[in-house]
């Protein structure tokens, strides 16, 4: 391998990149390009989203997934790649209006899933990150 050659990501299941965890925007970034296919694009759509929405959002990569969040370890917001969708966790979504279509088992948690060739409404998400945001995070 050249230093100019990345270094191979593992796919876990479904092909959710393997990314040690770590705070910031580079292991982030890390994250969003080892993401296979067209998941890649909407890794990097929602990554600008949630910045846009929330200027000076804390970011991390935990259990192999990015967090979002309002200050270290208090988060509102993760995504993870599943093998036919990129699955966007609200983890208080039960408090949004409108509520984001999927359930949990977790009663505070909602999601949004999304998949290739389906476009998903930006608007609508960029509002659901403000919401999340100005609710009180997570602690993980």
């Amino acid at each position: 391998m050249t230093a100019k050659e990345p270094a191979q990501v593992k796919l876990l299941s479904g092909g959710n990149p393997q990314i040690a965890k770590g705070y910031g925007d580079a292991v982030v970034q890390s994250y969003i390009e080892a993401m296979p296919g067209w998941k890649q694009d909407v890794g990097r759509r929602l990554d600008t989203l949630i910045t846009e929405a929330v200027p000076g959002v804390v970011k991390a990569v935990k259990w192999n997934s990015p967090f979002y969040g309002t200050a270290k370890d208090l988060w509102f917001l993760g995504f993870h790649c599943l093998t036919r969708y990129v699955k966007v966790a609200f983890f208080k979504g039960a408090h949004l209006s409108p509520l984001p279509p999927g359930t949990s088992k977790q009663a505070n948690v909602r999601y949004l899933d999304i998949y290739e060739g389906r476009p998903f409404d930006e608007a609508q998400l960029s509002d659901w990150v403000r919401q999340a945001s100005a609710l009180p995070g997570e602690k993980m």
